[in-house]
């Protein structure tokens, strides 16, 4: 009969374990497919994706803030958008969006076959240089409406800086197209150029003869974002406060047909949030514990800068924050960001995972600017922020997709992080 109990007793952990990972796969799967349109601005699919989550917190039942009568903090920023056309034809080649391409996220629009020129990188970092060869090319050809860069040999420092001088090209009323090799990364941008700024992968720029655009850029001024807001109180009245964070926006569309899902980063890292508050609301301890999945950290951390600055509860009450992102491998473990500024906090993680084996290693690192902490961190509220490290290395382009998460530590790390909030 004992053993017929432990037997029951594993089947119900087996059955308990699934159903956890089965809704974290659920979350991140929503979260990342095309109806919400990569969470962005284009289609307001970051607006959609916090209707999404409302309906969530109420499902668990997190309460609203006192004071307040929603789960939403609105606030308006500037984003440049791509909402149509995108497209790049060199010769009779359409090149694919994301793969063979990328505009830059401040890209300015472009509808026309170029008539440009071509710049050296030593042309590029000599101003003298520069200006005397746009003199003479213009004194040649008046109507040059673009220029090519070809940026493969350049590396390390000298790539960054090159990025700073490419800028002020757009300036003298020329599109522009750099030649790079490297992965693509996207990103959010704020301040649109008046032209075009493209990056081309090598292997499509041979040989070419005629460059032809048609890129729609459009800048929203004002555009409404929202972080969703929950609270489960403490078992008794206290002020103490443990507040949980995950950013939930992406980076939308690169025009109507390319969307970046933005799986691993971050749809695994609101699963994970809803994770620990389905947990809490059966499990409640005592602090108050506070959800917050934040809009806009794609865009410049907007959001927890928003509610840092406008907080829904003093910041002297929140004893500790734990800010969860890429949570969807974890087979190599997880970096601890803020690691060496909490030291005992730290060793707290190191000494739960030294017991139960959650994860391979955690990892430590010093402060960063890298996600929504920051802003707590430099309003002196103690936080950690902690994302895996795994073999899925898809990062802000098109392949960070649902069927490329592994969800192999999800649930130890999701147990190691009760442990680590239950002992604060």
């Amino acid at each position: 009969m004992r053993k017929y109990s432990i037997f029951l007793c594993f089947l119900f952990i087996i059955n308990a374990v699934s159903a956890q990972l089965e809704e974290a796969r659920r979350i991140t799967q929503t979260l990342c497919s095309k109806e919400l349109h990569g969470r962005g601005y284009v289609n307001h699919g970051d607006s959609i994706a916090a209707r999404f989550l409302e309906k969530e917190y109420s499902k668990i039942g997190l309460n609203y803030i006192k004071g307040h009568d929603s789960y939403f903090q609105s606030f308006a920023h500037n984003v440049v958008t791509f909402p149509g056309e995108m497209s790049v034809i060199l010769n009779n080649d359409t090149l694919i969006p994301g793969v063979d391409f990328m505009v830059d996220p401040n890209s300015g629009s472009s509808n026309e076959i170029w008539n440009y020129i071509s710049l050296r990188t030593d042309e590029l970092f000599d101003q003298q240089l520069k200006e005397r060869f746009l003199d003479s090319k213009r004194k040649i050809t008046e109507n040059v409406t673009g220029c090519v860069i070809d940026i493969r040999n350049i590396k390390g420092d000298s790539l960054k800086k090159m990025r700073l001088e490419i800028i002020p090209l757009l300036a003298q009323q020329l599109n522009v197209l750099v030649i790079s090799d490297e992965k693509f990364t996207y990103s959010v941008g704020n301040e649109p150029y008046s032209y075009s700024l493209i990056y081309v992968k090598g292997y499509k720029f041979i040989g070419v003869s005629t460059i032809k655009t048609q890129i729609q850029a459009r800048f929203k001024e004002n555009y409404l974002s929202t972080n969703v807001i929950g609270t489960i109180p403490a078992i008794k009245k206290t002020k103490k406060t443990i507040v949980l964070t995950a950013h939930y926006d992406h980076l939308g569309k690169m025009g109507k047909n390319t969307y970046f899902p933005g799986a691993n980063d971050n749809a695994s890292g609101v699963a994970m949030l809803l994770e620990l508050a389905r947990y809490y609301a059966k499990n409640t301890v005592k602090y108050n514990l506070v959800f917050i999945a934040f809009a806009g950290e794609e865009a410049g951390l907007l959001g927890s800068g928003y509610f840092v600055q406008y907080p829904w509860l003093k910041l002297e009450d929140i004893e500790f924050l734990v800010n969860v992102d890429i949570m969807g491998s974890g087979e190599e473990g997880i970096t601890v960001v803020n690691a060496t500024k909490h030291s005992e906090k730290y060793q707290q993680l190191i000494d739960i995972n030294s017991k139960e084996n959650y994860v391979p290693i955690v990892k430590s690192r010093g402060p960063a600017a890298n996600s929504d902490h920051y802003w707590f961190s430099e309003r002196g509220v103690p936080a950690f922020f902690i994302y895996t490290m795994g073999p899925n290395k898809n990062y802000h382009d098109i392949y960070d997709t649902y069927e490329n998460i592994s969800f192999s530590k999800f649930i130890p790390i999701s147990e190691l992080l009760k442990k680590f909030i239950n002992g604060l």
